[in-house]
């Protein structure tokens, strides 16, 4: 290691004592975030800014500060089905209906779609306002090379876009091996763990109705769990600053200026339509009688962390949390919310982005973008939104979905993979965003229909160190 990289990082050391300082010093959870965001930022312009991007001393020092972005998030994705699968159990426990989890289920898909829809709506709008086109792109030997290899992986979503693929999808939600879902070894594993929670929960009711003693039993078991489980992910959590803080640096030194600026129209009109969904976000919030201020105050940590780790999956423990201890969103509620909203109806990855891209390349086939071509894009949108994985690259899976199921080709996606990274932040955030105001949303009407007892375990207050 270079004596420059070594420097490097005891800067980045002095950076992390100042996070623990902010601690001792019974700072909240979003202002550290905040302060890890910022000190992030700064570090790693400064590495682009002395060292520059792909540079030796950059690639050194990104190696070891890395360790603890990468061990953060993993720390996350560990606690992601135990925190589902026990939740879910215990949300069903508290349900005094059996019958309002379908409620709760058709309620949250059904925004999550009609939001994604919307997103679609505006992303088409912001693609058409700025004249994009994908004949303005010029296709590279790199991209040429990205686009055959898109073309490869087209195999893996054949027909997902169209009714007929729906079957399959659906089969695929439910767990022929829970354990190896358990794993997270397949796109759908976050839904089937939810099935297989419900499946679980409500056996477990019906024991309860049965048998007294053995109901007594379940309950405490279950509560003792999740009380566990809660503690664990309240550990987790709070070393958010010191994970945003590493991952910042990451995204920004591994950030390719130059193709960013080759493709600013782009980005541009991306961060348009991005805020002005984070707008409608607001303005259902603002319907429903909430200060809309005070929400994003609330949510600020977890739009931060689905900011920078571009995985709306491994944000669930944080969007359940906010959900359930910041915004008082019922339990089931919170739960169901959260993990269908990581892979159904990302409005960001699977709404807005695949629209852009479909009007982008519309022009270049021959293809008038009117009232038909716009009607049965966002319906593909609205279907191919299912099981989209939660994670970084989720986008350009929903683009293999929906432009070949328009008849479009998918090199368009390839030529824009150089600045996806800058892109997907900000639609990460969207789409956890659009979880968190689904949850509210059927909260306010179905939240009399729910049992939200003030001593769940779920439900106590954590409070931040």
């Amino acid at each position: 290691m270079s004596a420059f990289a070594i420097v490097n990082l005891i800067l980045f050391t002095a950076l992390l004592s100042l996070l623990y300082q902010l601690t001792k010093l019974d700072s909240g959870l979003s202002r550290r975030v905040l302060v890890g965001l910022v000190a992030g930022s700064i570090f790693g312009f400064y590495l682009q800014a002395v060292y520059g991007y792909g540079d030796v001393v950059t690639q050194q020092t990104l190696e070891w500060t890395n360790v603890i972005a990468n061990s953060y998030v993993n720390l996350l994705r560990m606690i992601i089905m135990p925190l589902v699968l026990i939740t879910m159990i215990a949300a069903v426990l508290r349900v005094e209906e059996i019958k309002s989890l379908g409620k709760i289920g058709g309620s949250v898909v059904g925004i999550l779609v009609g939001t994604t829809m919307i997103a679609a709506l505006i992303g088409i709008m912001m693609a058409l306002l700025f004249g994009l086109n994908a004949g303005d792109l010029a296709a590279g030997a790199q991209e040429i090379a990205r686009a055959e290899s898109l073309e490869a992986r087209l195999d893996s979503y054949a027909g997902l876009g169209s009714p007929q693929g729906m079957p399959a999808l659906l089969v695929s939600f439910v767990s022929s091996n829970i354990f190896r879902d358990l794993t997270d070894a397949r796109d759908t594993s976050i839904i089937a763990v939810v099935i297989f929670g419900l499946l679980f929960g409500i056996a477990a009711l019906l024991v309860c109705e049965e048998d007294k003693t053995h109901g007594a039993r379940i309950r405490s078991f279950v509560d003792t769990t999740q009380a566990v489980v809660m503690k664990l992910v309240k550990l987790v959590i709070n070393l958010t600053p010191y994970g945003v803080l590493a991952l910042m640096t990451k995204v920004i030194a591994n950030s390719d200026g130059t193709a960013i600026i080759t493709l600013i129209s782009f980005v541009i009109a991306s961060y348009i339509a991005i805020a002005i969904m984070f707008g409608v976000h607001a303005l259902l919030i603002g319907l429903l009688g909430a200060n809309i201020k005070t929400y994003f105050q609330k949510v600020w940590p977890v739009l931060t962390f689905a900011f920078v780790t571009r995985s709306s999956a491994a944000t669930i423990p944080l969007t359940i949390r906010a959900q359930i201890e910041e915004l008082k969103v019922p339990a089931p509620i919170a739960n169901i919310s959260a993990s269908f909203g990581a892979t159904i109806g990302q409005n960001g990855c699977a709404g807005i982005y695949p629209a852009m891209l479909a009007v982008m390349v519309a022009p270049t086939m021959g293809v008038a973008v009117d009232l038909s071509f716009i009607t049965s894009l966002i319906v593909i949108i609205a279907i191919g939104s299912f099981g989209i994985a939660g994670v970084g690259g989720g986008a350009t899976a929903a683009a293999l979905v929906v432009l070949p199921a328009m008849g479009f080709p998918v090199t368009v996606a390839a030529l824009l993979i150089s600045i996806e990274p800058l892109i997907d932040m900000a639609r990460t955030a969207l789409n956890v965003n659009g979880a968190i105001t689904t949850g509210m949303i059927t909260s306010r009407f179905l939240g009399d229909t729910v049992a939200d007892h003030s001593t769940d375990v779920a439900a106590q207050p954590v409070q931040e160190n």
